[in-house]
């Protein structure tokens, strides 16, 4: 026989200690609601997915009509949370004091990540005469390019996705997130430069991260803080010579660098042409029979420059809708 069931004492909390510090936590903040009109066309759901790209990322939180994540603000973590209420996104931030300053830098860096102020006009024209870009824009119409917040994020999650399979890059980065990202109400940040310098190497390898990985992020982290290199000073700079310094990092080659400058600097004329599944999700859109190398992705992408960089997003929905993932 089992053991008999315990019970509580009469009156007892069913409460965890965990939960009733979150009770706590969650009594000390405050919400502050507002709304933004991104440029149309837009869609919350096609963006996020382009943005979050598995299920497994544990920092882009989506639960089928709310968008989620913490954003640091100086050095106050903001439980952001967004809803589509038609043409427009009601935006509430939650923490311990949420001012107007941390309002205003919030919704830059909304615009900055969600895209909202990106105007397509051109590639739906570009779409419009073109049967199979076509075909692909209406299906996904609304879709705005995402870019990730930092360029340090961006290094970041192309370092962390190197040769691997996305969704278990998606896993080690929720996981270092969990680890050393600053929290509010139980969700964490992605860990900035301050939260990972000084980190010793056996914590991130503890996380599932190779030894070269672990010495190349946590190198970047440290360069950040000591100001050796300004990353978001390479948005002024021509996409070789940005290629060109990236390149100089630890752990960055080609494909990284040309990840970044798509998903950190927002440079939508760019298609990673290294990246395995991206190749794979042109080939299919294509109908080649023969794998494609770096070389036969630039050229089958010449006909609809610039755009190559809103094909990738386009695609990659496209291979989530195939598996069930995006409807």
């Amino acid at each position: 026989m089992g053991d008999a069931p315990k019970h509580r004492p009469v009156g007892a909390s069913s409460t965890t200690p965990q939960e009733r510090l979150l009770q706590l936590e969650q009594a000390a903040c405050t919400h502050v609601r507002f709304f933004l009109r991104p440029s149309l066309p837009f869609r919350l759901d096609l963006t996020v997915w382009a943005l979050r790209r598995r299920p497994s990322n544990g920092i882009d939180r989506w639960d089928g009509a709310t968008y989620s994540r913490v954003l640091v603000v100086g050095d106050q973590p903001l439980l952001v949370a967004l809803r589509q209420q038609g043409a427009g996104l009601e935006v509430t931030l939650t923490g311990r004091r949420v001012s107007t300053s941390a309002q205003s830098h919030v919704t830059a860096v909304l615009e900055r990540l969600l895209g909202l102020r990106r105007d397509l006009h051109e590639f739906y024209v570009c779409a419009a005469y073109d049967a199979r870009l076509n075909g692909l824009a209406r299906r996904f119409f609304g879709l705005k390019p995402p870019r990730l917040p930092t360029v340090f994020e961006a290094l970041l999650n192309g370092i962390t996705c190197q040769q691997l399979s996305l969704t278990v890059g998606m896993l080690l980065l929720s996981r270092l997130a969990q680890c050393c990202g600053l929290a509010v109400l139980g969700v964490h940040a992605c860990p900035r430069p301050e939260d990972l310098a000084g980190v010793a190497p056996e914590q991130l390898r503890r996380l599932g991260y190779s030894r070269q990985k672990s010495r190349a992020i946590l190198e970047l982290a440290q360069t950040c803080v000591d100001r050796a290199m300004n990353l978001e000073a390479l948005s002024e700079l021509n996409d070789a010579d940005a290629v060109t310094q990236l390149m100089e990092l630890r752990g960055v080659g080609r494909w990284t660098a040309e990840y970044v400058l798509l998903r950190g600097l927002g440079r939508t004329h760019i298609f990673p042409g290294d990246d395995v599944g991206a190749r794979n999700n042109l080939q299919r859109w294509l109908h080649r029979s023969r794998s494609m190398d770096y070389q036969a992705v630039r050229r089958a992408l010449a006909r609809w420059k610039p755009h190559s960089g809103l094909i990738y997003f386009h695609l990659l929905l496209d291979r989530l809708e195939e598996a069930g993932v995006v409807s």
